[in-house]
């Protein structure tokens, strides 16, 4: 009924679907159920419950909405896992499976991405589809199998799209064109669109710049537009600049394939944006709380100051519970604590993880919102007011809404972008990501096709989906570079996670040679990771 090019939206998200389970998959067979079932059980240490403090708020609606409370100290975050090196009767090394799986999920997401890209590019080198198209078309196309009245309906309604998208080819390539004044309403066009890229990355800039200062000097001064002025600038310049660069692209006199693909562009220049952004903004953030720069920043001194000051007050507490005195040799039993009353450190991982769920889940609450009041509710307007109205609504001013194909194809690849950059901190994304697509699959189909109009020159796609497969790559590559760096150079909070007391995440991988495999392996190994031989390796990959 829509087309192919409507059509490759719904098997992509189908495909990334099926990536998604593969990573659910391993995440929660790997690292949460192993946790939930052979690791220690909430209440036996600090990291596993509750603060006393926050007993009270721990298990309101509002509370774990925002993902706190016993949603916090659950085995849906990184704070959660304890360093025990094997857990349970099978002596499974927990801090370990919880490292390769998060190394794993990106080795496989590249390796799937760029399969399917290699697959695609050999199915497009076929023959030529464009001899004799209508003649093929027409005396082709019908199935005398068919039996049932629906499906006939819907191969009569396919029929008819294929021959729209051929009437389009066909038209493009004999049109005739200025091409002085073709270039230069291209160039301008360029120009607005530049311009417009610029205008939202100052403004941004400008804002964050604005939150900042307002939490220097305290947020509860402010209202709730201060509070939130971040978030809403970058949603209302989602919302708007797509719009504003499809008004642009009208003077370009594009093919619609190769206009879309430079709506595509544009807007996914203007989303990569946003999404480094919310990185600096959160980087800033816990920067004003005490904690690290996230992700691509230099590790801030103060945090380390922060942990040496929680641990001394840890020590001193320690103490006071012996009214000041340790003997050195004392026979007397060890005071009894309640986890919840023990001091604790900070732990940005669990912070971090709590960003990135969020982020999903409010992305996901607003995609549902919009189908509904954007597309739903503006049919029902449009088709039971159309009777009474001066003019008529379904031809002219507001009319049934077409189905935007670059905005769901680059909100669909930067919301994977966010489960691949921060399923480290937080084991749950794959799952709930699962879900999001899940339900977005019908959703989005129910919408299409009682609320959506076929676009008005029906298009036909590329046989392959490797231009959304580029962006998803490149989203891919940009979302690995902060989790590798924070693996490799910043060390782990000291009291929360499975990498706690090592230096840096990646000790896991020596400490299990070490003690888990012959003394000649950790050589080989040693010999194999020298740096000697893996620049000759990527240069041979590349």
């Amino acid at each position: 009924h829509f087309g192919s090019s409507v059509a490759s939206y719904f098997i992509f998200l189908r495909w990334m679907y099926g990536i998604n389970m593969i990573l659910f998959g391993l995440t929660f067979g790997l690292v949460m159920v192993p946790e939930a079932l052979m690791g220690k059980p909430y209440g036996s240490l600090p990291r596993k419950t509750v603060p006393r403090a926050e007993e009270a708020t721990a298990m309101n609606f509002a509370t774990l909405w925002d993902f706190s409370g016993f949603a916090q100290y659950s085995v849906l975050f990184y704070g959660y896992y304890n360093n025990q090196r094997t857990i349970g009767w099978l002596k499974f090394r927990m801090p370990l499976s919880y490292f390769l799986v998060g190394v794993g999920t990106i080795g496989y997401s590249f390796m799937i991405v760029i399969r399917t890209m290699a697959r695609n590019a050999n199915e497009e080198g076929g023959g030529d589809d464009t001899s004799f198209n209508f003649s093929w078309k027409m005396f082709t196309s019908w199935d005398y199998l068919i039996g049932n009245p629906e499906t006939a309906d819907n191969k009569f309604a396919s029929i008819t799209t294929s021959f729209k998208e051929a009437i389009v080819e066909e038209q493009e390539s004999r049109k005739e064109e200025n091409i002085h004044l073709t270039r230069f309403l291209r160039v301008l066009a360029n120009f607005l669109a530049l311009c417009t890229l610029a205008g939202s990355g100052y403004l941004i800039f400008f804002v964050v710049r604005r939150s900042q200062k307002f939490a220097l000097e305290g947020l509860e001064n402010y209202g709730w537009w201060e509070r939130n002025e971040v978030n809403m600038v970058m949603s209302l310049l989602g919302m708007f600049c797509p719009t504003l660069f499809d008004v642009i692209s009208s003077l370009e006199n594009y093919h619609p394939r190769i206009a879309l693909r430079w709506q595509l562009g544009r807007i996914f220049a203007l989303f990569l944006g946003n999404l480094y952004t919310f990185i600096i903004a959160l980087m800033d953030e816990i920067n004003l709380k005490a904690s690290c720069l996230l992700l691509i920043s230099i590790f801030n001194i103060y945090w380390l100051e922060e942990e040496k000051i929680v641990k001394y007050n840890m020590t001193i507490w320690e103490a006071s519970l012996y009214n000041g005195t340790i003997p050195e040799n004392s026979t007397a039993p060890p005071v009894q604590v309640d986890p919840a009353d023990v001091p604790r450190g900070p732990c940005w991982e669990t912070m971090v993880g709590q960003e990135f769920v969020r982020l999903t889940v409010s992305d996901t609450m607003t995609t549902y919102i919009t189908i509904l009041i954007g597309d739903f509710l503006r049919a029902v307007f449009v088709r039971f007011f159309n009777y009474c109205w001066c003019w008529d609504l379904e031809y002219g001013f507001p009319s049934y809404s077409e189905f935007d194909i670059s905005g769901n194809v680059l909100g669909l690849i930067f919301n994977q972008g966010m489960i691949w950059m921060g399923s480290f901190y937080a084991p749950c994304l794959p799952a709930i990501n699962v879900f999001r697509l899940h339900t977005s699959m019908y959703l989005q189909c129910w919408a299409v096709m009682c609320c959506n109009v076929p676009q008005e020159r029906v298009f036909k796609a590329s046989r392959s989906n490797n231009f959304y497969m580029a962006m998803l790559l490149f989203i891919l590559f940009l979302s690995t570079l902060p989790a590798v760096y924070t693996i490799v150079s910043i060390p782990p909070s000291f009291d929360c996670g499975p990498f706690s007391g090592k230096t840096r995440m990646f000790e896991v991988i020596s400490e299990t040679l070490e003690h888990d495999f012959p003394s000649w392996f950790g050589k080989v190994f040693g010999y194999a990771s020298n740096p000697g031989l893996i620049l000759p390796f990527i240069l041979l990959m590349v």
